[in-house]
């Protein structure tokens, strides 16, 4: 079923294309500068508020656990819930009873943990919190000489995430973004299909409400970083990856390149090999890869069980005969996931000799006594 998708803006530094009537997804046009005007605030939000030429009335303030900013003047304003520009209108007008004509900029200057569900072909789905990036701000009244309103609202999301702040007198949080959830998550999987990521966004109530969705081709952030594609995440966005039919190996090979998963996977080696136990081995390892990294099978081997316990709930089992020279994500030659088993069973020979061992084994011990007592006895 299509989401109730409205004109307008997935916030984060993109600009989304009109939505087709019946359309159940936003598609990103072309990337923007960074404005701030629709981010929802919440406790524990930072603002910088600027009251031009009245230095009495500006600062820095955040939004106490009730959801309130305390200002001069005006003391307990509720600001939670409210987008950055209906905050912004409401203080111009409360200001109206001390300052004539009054001109206010307001901007985030410290963005709260938001709390996110990451969903689809990750190792981890679930919710998280998440943090930016705190960089330092000045304290309450530092400000009445801070410059114009191109200094407090054109503060570029390039510049907030590498941290050059240069052009704004203020440092301030970067928001998560896909990347970071993604990373928290614990990574991807042999199936998760990064070309096709989508995030899901909740729209204030003083915009209309509803939900927008955009796609996003995320494989380009994790090969040559791509930023265009990594969204910034605002609190009850939800993040789906989606699902792949086959393993998509180079891409696996890649994110584990980079942090975005876990470097090593472990597995678990036994059996007819010469140094059992697990094996910690590289992202998108094969089973052979593991069978080399536990010494190699013994001369006189059987076939090869793997075991894999998949999500849903499901066992992948398999059984062949061991293949050195079988391709990468061939049926003998899977690529790994960290809990697999592998085993090298008994061949016919092994088995055999094992179980004459068995027997044999207790006779021997008895036969031995018999000579220890005989011997000495002198019988």
């Amino acid at each position: 079923m299509a989401l109730p998708l409205l004109a307008g803006q997935l916030c984060g530094g993109f600009a989304l294309a009109q939505p087709a009537k019946g359309s159940g997804v936003i598609n990103i046009e072309q990337r923007r500068q960074v404005r701030y005007d629709s981010y929802v605030l919440g406790p524990g939000d930072g603002l910088q508020i600027e009251v031009i030429d009245i230095p009495e009335l500006s600062g820095t303030y955040s939004i106490g656990p009730d959801g309130t900013l305390y200002l001069p003047r005006l003391r307990a304003v509720y600001a939670s819930g409210l987008t950055i520009e209906t905050l912004r209108s409401f203080l111009t007008q409360q200001y109206t009873a001390f300052v004539k004509r009054p001109r206010l900029y307001v901007r985030p200057v410290a963005y709260r943990p938001i709390r996110v569900y990451v969903g689809g072909e990750v190792k981890r789905p679930g919710y998280y919190q998440l943090s930016g990036v705190t960089g330092s701000f000045q304290q309450p009244g530092n400000v009445s000489n801070q410059g114009s309103k191109s200094n407090l609202d054109n503060l570029s999301i390039a510049e907030a995430q590498s941290g050059n702040l240069a052009s704004s007198p203020f440092s301030q949080t970067a928001l998560p973004t896909v990347f970071d959830a993604l990373r928290n998550a614990q990574g991807l999987t042999p199936f998760s299909d990064l070309r096709k990521v989508s995030v899901t966004r909740k729209l204030p109530e003083d915009e209309g409400g509803g939900k927008v969705r955009t796609e996003l081709n995320f494989l380009g952030v994790i090969t040559n970083g791509d930023e265009s594609q990594n969204l910034r995440l605002f609190d009850g966005d939800v993040v789906v990856v989606a699902k792949s039919d086959e393993i998509l190996r180079d891409q696996l090979l890649k994110a584990g390149q980079t942090n975005i998963s876990p470097q090593f996977v472990q597995v678990f080696v036994s059996g007819r090999v010469k140094q059992p136990g697990p094996q910690i081995l590289p992202q998108a390892s094969t089973l052979n890869q593991a069978l080399i990294s536990a010494g190699g099978p013994k001369f006189l081997k059987g076939k090869v069980e793997f075991v894999r316990f998949t999500r849903e709930g499901e066992v992948d089992r398999r059984i062949f005969n061991y293949n050195p020279g079988a391709a990468a994500e061939n049926f003998s030659n899977p690529v790994l996931m960290a809990g697999d088993i592998i085993r090298v069973n008994e061949s016919v020979l092994t088995g055999t000799l094992n179980v004459i061992d068995e027997v044999t084994t207790p006779f021997a011990g008895v036969f031995g006594t018999y000579a220890l007592i005989k011997g000495v006895g002198g019988f």
